[in-house]
């Protein structure tokens, strides 16, 4: 796994944004052999978006063969409501590239039959070839995607009924009212996100510093499902420095050792 630990929130952003553009670059793709990129939802990536935005509307970057495939969604909120995961998906991003509709993969949250829509995403994955690189953030515990603590290391896409502090989390989102915040979601599994060639996760801010100090420094632990990065050939953690809060001064000083020549 890489530790890279940027100074502040926009500089570890365009950090994750000039890696995600280089690899899209270097594979050159085409119609016949799109890129496949997974895509996060939430504060985290926000910032990664609008670098990506940029360097499109720059004329450095195409989308126009990359395929798309989202973490998850909530269940039984419209897709048109402000707060589901596609309005934030093309209101933030996608509405602002020349990626084509149909390339665009996200979990149907208003489907009559939820296993089935499940299941689907996982086979739909699987014919498209694999997710080249999977983006993704975290929670403050630890989880990612909607995989909350207690999740399987080997789960796929699923129904998932979300902790109070997810919902607490979230609650900003709508009114700050809980009451308003769906208490399930269909996400990706742990296992789903490993099977990607290369996984790249975003955490900033001082709350999330525990769930990094576990993610890095402790063991795999199915209560920390960010811990799952440390199985996987190709990992990267991009955070700030306010997200270092929790790890020991040698573990830090250590990966900013072996980062410091490492432009990506």
């Amino acid at each position: 796994m890489r530790l890279i630990i940027e100074q502040d929130y926009d500089l570890m952003s365009k950090w994750a944004a000039n890696y995600v553009a280089k690899r899209i670059k270097e594979a050159n793709p085409t119609p016949d052999k799109p890129f496949k990129l997974g895509c996060p939802t939430g504060s985290s990536p926000l910032g990664l978006y609008r670098e990506l935005i940029r360097k499109f509307e720059a004329g450095e970057l195409s989308f126009e063969n990359v395929i798309t495939f989202n973490m998850d969604e909530y269940v039984n909120l419209p897709e048109e409501h402000p707060e589901s995961y596609h309005s934030f998906m093309w209101n933030n991003f996608f509405s602002k590239i020349n990626i084509k509709k149909e390339n665009v993969h996200i979990l149907n949250g208003n489907a009559k039959d939820l296993v089935k829509e499940c299941a689907d995403y996982e086979a739909a994955i699987v014919a498209a070839g694999g997710i080249d690189l999977f983006m993704g953030g975290i929670g403050p515990d630890g989880h990612i995607a909607f995989n909350e603590p207690g999740s399987s290391i080997a789960s796929r896409t699923r129904q998932k009924t979300l902790t109070t502090d997810t919902i607490i989390a979230n609650c900003r989102f709508f009114d700050n009212n809980v009451d308003l915040v769906p208490k399930t979601a269909l996400t990706v599994g742990v296992g789903t996100v490993m099977d990607a060639k290369e996984v790249l996760i975003m955490v900033n801010g001082h709350n999330k510093a525990r769930a990094l100090q576990h993610a890095v420094e402790e063991g795999v632990n199915h209560m920390w499902t960010i811990s799952a990065l440390q199985l996987h050939p190709h990992a990267i953690i991009v955070c700030d420095e306010a997200a270092c809060g929790e790890l020991k001064v040698d573990t830090y000083k250590y990966f900013k050792d072996i980062e410091k020549d490492n432009l990506l």
